[in-house]
């Protein structure tokens, strides 16, 4: 009888993460397509003037293949570079300036923010200090990129043009990361399948939605815009820095725009799993808001809807129960169809598809160790440096 009851218990979790999987295929925003690129436009009859703003910190190792793509920008229009050093150790400045001077191109200013005063993370005072040097030279638009990522020649001149021709204040482009690693391929595909399914990118630009996102690698933003929702400094505690820009221009009746890139890639490897471990829990816990309801929340439905199916087609399988086995199969089935498209847009074997339950696994671990840091008052971290909570940051604010 015990074992029949837990079979039963098993059969209904199984249909409800087919249902649940059902709903995310039909209702989530068509979150699993991949087809959400930068909107056809048309180029200006004068381009406007362009500040690029690059935080950058111990980024050495990167620069050499991501700094000379963005002075070599293909742009008609003025365009200038401020590469922000934010305390390198590792002699990213000198590295910089010696890749302008080799390289020519856009012009080049490298230039140190100083110590971010209490209640700012890192990133975003870096990111301050850039936008304001470049208020000084009244650009129209302000292009936020980080240090690993790499430009196609066009890349400035197609944001510019799709800004201008949708009327956008926000315009972002999700990298293509690296994945040539095994635990890259197991896993980064995953991160950005898993953040379209929280921020479906077709509802980001529909008129009248409340879903807001960026992607902080390429974030073309007016200025006007950023002035009117008080960017940084509105957003100055945030850890998940591109969400919490997006939100503030979307709240200040901007409009926003993000999709997947052509011609922006990350350069930055991740060929541990403790690196990519580090990238996820660093800031997992921030996402959920620091809140015990919402951690267990998450671990709940990550368990129903990723682990369940493989879980019941395996009890199904040993107790000899075709629904248990058959539902579980569905819905896993379901799973693997939605990621196919990710997979082929990270250029990955579709093998990798049925595994998305051992990734999601790992994600959920993740996840649960940032919120253990943050109990333990490690806080967030950004390149080394470590952030006090939220509730002791607004104290010493």
């Amino acid at each position: 009888m015990g074992q029949t009851a837990h079979v039963s218990a098993v059969v209904w979790s199984a249909a409800v993460s087919l249902a649940a999987w059902l709903w995310l295929l039909l209702f989530q925003g068509w979150f699993w397509r991949t087809d959400v690129r930068l909107p056809a436009s048309r180029e200006p009859d004068g381009w406007p003037d362009v500040c690029v703003v690059v935080p950058a910190r111990d980024e050495a190792a990167v620069l050499p293949a991501s700094l000379p793509s963005l002075l070599a920008q293909d742009y008609p229009g003025r365009a200038e570079v401020f590469l922000v050093d934010d305390g390198s150790t590792d002699g990213t400045g000198d590295l910089a300036r010696e890749l302008a001077r080799r390289q020519g191109g856009l012009p080049l200013t490298v230039v140190p923010p100083g110590e971010p005063p209490a209640g700012w993370t890192g990133k975003l005072w870096a990111v301050r200090h850039g936008m304001e040097l470049a208020r000084a030279r009244d650009p129209e638009y302000l292009l936020l990129t980080d240090a690993d990522i790499a430009h196609a020649p066009d890349s400035l001149r197609r944001l510019v043009a799709a800004a201008g021709t949708g009327g956008f204040d926000l315009v972002s482009q999700m990298a293509r990361l690296r994945v040539e690693s095994l635990w890259e391929r197991l896993v980064v595909p995953a991160f950005v399948y898993f953040f379209a399914q929280l921020y479906p990118f077709r509802r980001i630009s529909r008129p009248g939605s409340r879903t807001a996102a960026a992607a902080g690698g390429c974030v073309l933003l007016r200025a006007d815009a950023a002035a009117r929702a008080r960017i940084p400094d509105a957003v100055r505690h945030a850890v998940i820095d591109d969400v919490a820009v997006a939100r503030a221009v979307k709240r200040s009746g901007g409009r926003v725009w993000l999709g997947l890139a052509d011609g922006v890639d990350s350069v930055r490897p991740y060929p541990r799993l403790g690196d990519l471990w580090r990238m996820v829990s660093r800031s997992a816990y921030a996402q959920l808001r620091h809140s015990p309801l919402l951690l267990a929340g998450t671990v709940a439905g990550l368990t129903l809807v990723y682990l369940v199916p493989p879980a019941a087609v395996a009890v199904g399988a040993a107790a000899g129960s075709p629904p248990c086995v058959l539902l579980g199969a569905a819905a896993w089935l379901v799973m693997a169809g939605t990621y196919v498209p990710m997979l082929r847009y990270c250029r990955q074997p579709l093998w990798l598809a049925p595994l998305l339950p051992v990734t999601a696994f790992l994600y959920l671990l993740m996840t649960v160790d940032s919120a253990v840091q943050h109990r333990r008052g490690r806080g967030a971290a950004w390149k080394g440096r470590t952030y006090a909570r939220p509730e002791a940051a607004a104290e010493e604010a």
